[in-house]
């Protein structure tokens, strides 16, 4: 009803699910839905996640966000200020793993087919690993040369370059998407997923070639909330266990993941000069603070610092 994505409904689902089970076992009751014991099992939770969890700082965050959205939408009580008292991780600061260009290109070489275009996107114009699989048709400007970001982490749209060395993978990319869709059209498949309202406005949008995903999946699924059989995106699980393989097939000793291909981007971005104001732009920061993180790998202090040893 709220309009959540299917990945925060299962999230929710599963921290509240936690959340029940941990008071259960317990007190060998669940939660009452009264506010007071309703506040003190859920810092008792929380407490737990920290001092026995030792979770991570965005674990917690999500966690609380569950609590909070559980208390609001089905005790129905005021959720405002009732959880500030709630035990916390400490902050740490993690240096990213990062690859220089020679190591992205060695991981890319080791890709072949869908995936070396999936990571060359993500190395090449720091992509999110959603966001890549994501990608439809419409936003793939070639005439412009850029890649149009829809409703990114938080919801927020963004432009960014295209990598020209890239722009012959995706004309073919985007023909054999195009030939996946005749394909389906005259079999009568039904039309990709729409966002939000899109597919009452627009009803016949979803049969479009424009909306087709660029990244489409080789067989047909249900949709998990109507049950309508369609062609989806391409699984996030694909890219990620082909990059791992990638990452082993070149020798590479970091531990690489998809995102590392993000940071790299940002990374190289930063020590060719770019400014930290445009870096946040392109990544899709809310907050320039986020995009800090990287000049703890390059500037500050920086690579030019030489080492008392070499003089």
């Amino acid at each position: 009803m709220k309009g959540l994505a299917l990945r925060t409904e299962k999230s929710y689902t599963a921290w509240v699910k936690r959340y029940l089970i941990f008071t259960l076992s317990r007190t060998g009751s669940l939660p009452s839905l009264r506010k007071e014991e309703l506040k003190n099992s859920m810092l008792a939770f929380l407490r737990d996640l920290v001092v026995e969890g030792d979770v991570a700082t965005s674990t917690h965050r999500q966690a609380l966000s569950a609590l909070v959205f559980f208390g609001r939408r089905v005790a129905k009580i005021e959720m405002e200020g009732l959880l500030e008292g709630a035990e916390r991780p400490r902050g740490k600061v993690r240096v990213p793993t990062v690859l220089s260009k020679g190591e992205a290109m060695r991981l890319i070489d080791a890709l072949d087919g869908v995936h070396r275009v999936m990571a060359s996107l993500m190395f090449g114009a720091g992509l999110r690993v959603i966001e890549c699989v994501r990608l439809r048709l419409k936003e793939v400007d070639f005439e412009l040369g850029r890649l149009e970001i829809r409703d990114g982490k938080g919801g927020k749209d963004r432009v960014v370059p295209m990598p020209e060395s890239s722009r012959g993978l995706l004309r073919e990319q985007a023909m054999a998407a195009e030939a996946l869709w005749r394909e389906d059209q005259s079999c009568g498949v039904a039309g990709v997923y729409l966002p939000g309202a899109l597919e009452r406005k627009f009803p016949n949008a979803a049969l479009e070639l424009g909306w087709q995903w660029l990244f489409p999946s080789y067989k047909l699924s249900s949709d998990p909330r109507s049950g309508v059989v369609r062609r989806h995106h391409m699984h996030e699980g694909s890219i990620q266990r082909a990059v791992k393989r990638a990452a082993a097939e070149a020798g590479l000793k970091k531990r690489v993941s998809c995102h590392t291909l993000r940071h790299s981007f940002a990374t190289a971005l930063l020590s060719r000069g770019s400014d930290i104001r445009t870096i946040q732009k392109l990544l899709g920061h809310e907050d320039v603070s986020t995009t800090m993180i990287y000049t703890h790998v390059v500037g500050t202090p920086g690579v030019s610092v030489r080492s008392p040893l070499d003089d």
